[in-house]
């Protein structure tokens, strides 16, 4: 009674007071901002939108790794900010159609092919190598930079190789076949040096304007099959020079109209003072450091614009061109200031300003392209825009270097796309560039490439691994397991990796932090399945079927996976129009039982080629079709579909161990049979004969062929007697076992 007048007395039970839990700092986006040199946090303009500009490549020749360097890293960060992220990227890039490299390329593969063409005689081929290596020397002579001196060196000796033997050929009067491989020799060897002498001597005379325009469009077409087979997404806008030549144009009328550039001789040249003495502007915002670099300055201006009456025109030496007067022998269009071209720098502000406006989030290029191109760009934009925000956040990829060089096309110093990709695979090439940030030099070595092999390797056989456990047969009940203190652990692991994850990701997206987190979780996952294994326990299905997929939907961001496969890379290739892994493994799995079954009889009714037959299965014939059984003393047959190539390799590493092995073995039983001959050739010497050889020490022997006396006919110290008698004694003991021997048959 007094309990229930208590409760009335407290009148109507209540909820009580709940606050919510503090809960921990979320962590947020930041990247290395080339503007400040640091890493910022990274704040769209509008929303989740971000808009993003990326300098595409000046289309002349093949592309190679160097190009590849820039367009995976900046597919890794546009992928993870869209898919991992989830901001609307809008990606735009251009491709550089109309400019220097590609006018003077193009003049020159038109002027050498019909020169080849005209299949000139022997002696005047000489002749005219003997002309074009005297402008060649010229050209090498004015050369300072150390890199492109010896290339050209380099160009200069091959000539010289193959100068000699058609001289010596045509003077010998040798038949008409050698002289002709000569000649092709030269011809070949000699292409840059008669190419530019042909250019100084004709160029100008080259007129028709489709001569430029079918090497870019070329080029351009194998640059995107090589994006398309690294696996690089395409841009949402491309945008090509040779369209945008009116927009070009009225954009340097507006930088003209509000006062920041001037027309000079046909040309029209930005003015850097009259920008940078504006209160709201500044001149080069990434590398002010290298105002004043006339060597840098020269080559944003291209190689047929440095000439001294085209330097002669500006009114400051760090001026550059928005348009060009065009010269004979170079493509034009008109313009308000008569014909010509647009400048470099220019056509990236006219095109990502009429596709993004007059501010972008992103702009992205390589490290070398900071100054003066970008910081050209950005004058001009900001002088176009009268603002000071055109670019929000400028990021720069780090160079590519072959064995410490840096890899340069103007310096035929490259690995084409197409050639690395013979080597390896495009997955194995993003992941090394994975493991390694996206803003440092790489350095594309074997080393580098083996790291990234070994790293796919790792990851693949825990996919496999994780695959197996999940095709064991269990009922639907059965899928979900009590968890122990293993299972707890792992999966405390487990969210500590991603929590890692994410920090790394929000550090500037620091993909080998990542990396290594990820393979720390495997080694994790792997170390929980092989004591669960040990102790002949399942391991928890759903758990590793959730580390597993949450793996592979990572590297799904990273673009290292392209299929919709939910755990581990694809099998078959992507063109597959089925999945190969669902379709076989039932089969696969039939015929490991049934061949462990007869096993299982053959090695109780000991047919031993019953046995040799089923590792024959196992290790020849099954990884021609890509599938590897791997056996396991007291537990299933592990069943795995594998990369032909892969197995095919590892057969051979094998095997290549296997002979090793048997080449050790052999050579350790030959050592061991020498040494028995030797032994046994000593056992065979009486004692009283085993020192009478030795004249170079000895030179009197008593009765027993013993020795008393040294060669200068000195008696013997009691001390080397001593030695000796040990040894005389050790000789008899084995010359009687080899009597024995003798005696019981055993000696040869």
């Amino acid at each position: 009674m007094a309990a229930a007048a208590a409760e009335q007395g407290k009148g109507k039970r209540l909820q009580p007071p709940w606050s919510p839990p503090e809960g921990t700092k979320h962590s947020r986006l930041c990247l290395y901002n080339s503007l400040t040199r640091n890493k910022e946090i990274f704040q769209p303009q509008n929303g989740k939108k971000v808009l993003w500009y990326c300098c595409g490549p000046t289309v002349y020749d093949a592309s190679h790794m160097g190009h590849a360097r820039s367009y995976i890293s900046f597919d890794i960060l546009r992928r993870i900010l869209r898919d991992y992220f989830k901001y609307d990227v809008f990606y735009c890039m251009n491709i550089t159609d109309i400019d220097d490299k590609i006018i003077k390329r193009a003049r020159q593969n038109y002027l050498f092919e019909r020169y080849r063409e005209n299949k000139l005689a022997p002696d005047q081929l000489l002749e005219d190598v003997k002309a074009a290596s005297e402008l060649f020397s010229v050209k090498l002579n004015e050369t300072t930079d150390t890199d492109k001196k010896q290339m050209l060196e380099r160009i200069q000796n091959a000539v010289k190789s193959a100068f000699g033997p058609l001289q010596e050929a045509v003077q010998a009067k040798l038949p008409e076949e050698e002289i002709n491989s000569c000649h092709e020799r030269l011809l070949e060897e000699a292409k840059d040096l008669l190419s530019d002498w042909l250019d100084t001597k004709f160029g100008s005379q080259v007129t028709d304007n489709s001569i430029f325009s079918k090497l870019p469009k070329f080029w351009e077409g194998e640059f995107h099959k090589d994006m398309e087979a690294l696996n690089v997404l395409p841009p949402d806008v491309l945008t090509r020079v040779s369209e945008y030549v009116p927009e070009i144009v009225d954009f340097v009328k507006k930088i003209v109209d509000n006062g920041y550039g001037y027309v000079s001789n046909g040309s029209v040249y930005f003015d850097t003072v009259k920008f940078d003495s504006n209160e709201k502007h500044s001149y080069a915002k990434l590398v002010p450091e290298a105002v004043g670099d006339q060597k840098a300055l020269q080559e944003g201006e291209g190689d047929l614009s440095i000439s001294p009456d085209s330097l002669s025109e500006k009114h400051s030496p760090n001026d550059f061109a928005l348009w060009k007067s065009s010269k004979p022998g170079e493509p034009s269009w008109d313009s308000p200031w008569g014909k010509g071209r647009p400048g470099w720098h220019i056509e990236c502000s006219a095109m990502a300003g009429s596709i993004l406006g007059q501010s972008m989030d992103i702009h992205g290029g390589g490290f070398d392209l900071r100054f003066p191109h970008h910081d050209n760009e950005l004058a001009q934009s900001e002088a176009y825009f009268e603002n000071d925000h055109w670019v929000r956040y400028f990021l720069h990829t780090g160079h590519l270097t072959i064995a410490g060089c840096k890899m340069s096309k103007s310096l035929k110093n490259f690995i084409t796309i197409k050639d690395a990709l013979k080597k390896h695979t495009a997955r194995q090439l993003r992941l090394a560039f994975l493991m390694h940030s996206w803003k440092d030099t790489l350095d594309y070595s074997n080393n580098t490439m083996e790291s990234a092999i070994q790293y796919e390797k790792f990851m693949n056989e825990f996919f496999l691994n994780v695959k197996d456990i999940l095709r064991a047969p269990t009922d639907v009940t059965g899928q979900f397991q009590k968890w122990e203190n293993q299972e707890a652990e792992l999966n405390r692991n487990f969210y500590d990796k991603k929590a890692a994850i994410h920090e790394a990701l929000c550090d500037n997206i620091d993909t080998r932090s990542v990396l290594e987190e990820m393979r720390s979780l495997v080694s994790q996952s792997n170390s929980y399945i092989a004591a669960k294994k040990s102790s002949r326990q399942m391991p928890n299905r759903l758990l590793l079927e959730n580390i597993s997929s949450y793996l592979t939907q990572m590297l799904k961001v990273f673009g290292a996976i392209e299929s919709d496969d939910a755990i581990g890379f694809p099998v078959g290739g992507s063109s597959q129009n089925i999945n190969i892994e669902s379709t076989v493994m039932p089969y696969l799995q039939v015929l490991s039982e049934f061949r462990e079954g007869v096993r299982q009889i053959a090695r109780e009714k000991k047919v031993t080629e019953v046995l040799q037959l089923s590792d024959a299965l196992r290790d020849d014939i099954l990884p021609e079709l890509g599938v590897r059984f791997e056996d396991h003393e007291g537990l299933p047959t592990v069943v795995k579909l594998v990369d032909k190539d892969t197995l095919l390799k590892e057969r051979e590493e094998k095997k290549k161990i296997e002979e090793e092995k048997k080449r050790k073995k052999e050579e350790a039983a030959r050592k061991k049979q020498q040494q028995e001959a030797a032994k046994l050739e000593k056992m065979k010497i009486p004692p009283h004969e085993m020192f009478k050889s030795e004249h170079d020490k000895y030179s009197i022997f008593d009765e027993n062929g013993f020795p008393t006396h040294d060669t200068e006919g000195k008696e013997l110290s009691k001390g080397q007697i001593k030695k000796l008698k040990k040894l005389y004694e050790t000789q008899e003991k084995l010359y009687k076992e080899y009597l024995q021997m003798v005696q019981n048959g055993i000696a040869n």
